[in-house]
C-alpha cells in the first residue's frame, strides 16, 4: 500500500467543496440545519487515531514497557488511516461548501448558526486528516541505520 498523497486529499477537499456549494445554491432552504454532533465525534476519532499512532510507533520501535505489535494489526491500522484521511478530506470539502455558501448570509440566524457549525466541522475534519496521516506515518517500518537510501 502506498502512502496517502496530500495533493490528492486537497483535490478531494476542493472538488467536494465546489460540488456542495453548487448544490446548495438550489437546495439550501429545503435542508435542515447542520448538526453540531459532527464536531465532537470527528474530534474523538482524531484523538483515537493520533493516540493509536503514538502507541503503534512505540511498539514498532520496541520501546521499554511495550509489547511487540502484530504485523497484521499494523496493516489494519494503516488501512484505517488511509480510509480516514480520504473520508475526512471528502467531509471537509462538504463542510467547506456549506461555509462558502452561508458566508454571504450571515445577517440571518439560521445561516449564521450553520456557518459556525460547518466551520467547526471543517476544522475537525482537517484535524482528523492530520491525525490519519500521522497514524499512517507511524505504521511505517523504520529503516535500519545501515540501510542505503540510494539502493
Amino acid at each position: 500500500m502506498k502512502p496517502s498523497r496530500p495533493g490528492v486529499l486537497v483535490l478531494l477537499l476542493v472538488a467536494f467543496a465546489v460540488v456542495t456549494w453548487l448544490l446548495l445554491q438550489r437546495v439550501y432552504s429545503d435542508l435542515p440545519t447542520v448538526p453540531w454532533t459532527a464536531i465532537p465525534t470527528v474530534l474523538l476519532l482524531a484523538i483515537g487515531e493520533a493516540y493509536s499512532g503514538w502507541m503503534t510507533r512505540a511498539r514498532i520501535e520496541r520501546r521499554p514497557d511495550t509489547k511487540p505489535v502484530e504485523p497484521l494489526a499494523v496493516a489494519r491500522l494503516a488501512a484505517l488511516a488511509k480510509a480516514s484521511a480520504y473520508v475526512g478530506a471528502v467531509f471537509a470539502g462538504i463542510f467547506a461548501g456549506f461555509v462558502f455558501h452561508v458566508a454571504a448570509l450571515l445577517d440571518q440566524d439560521t445561516p449564521r448558526r450553520d456557518f459556525f457549525l460547518a466551520g467547526g466541522s471543517l476544522v475537525a475534519c482537517v484535524i482528523l486528516v492530520c491525525a490519519a496521516l500521522y497514524l499512517e506515518h507511524c505504521c511505517r517500518v523504520p529503516r535500519k541505520p545501515d540501510d542505503d537510501p540510494l539502493a
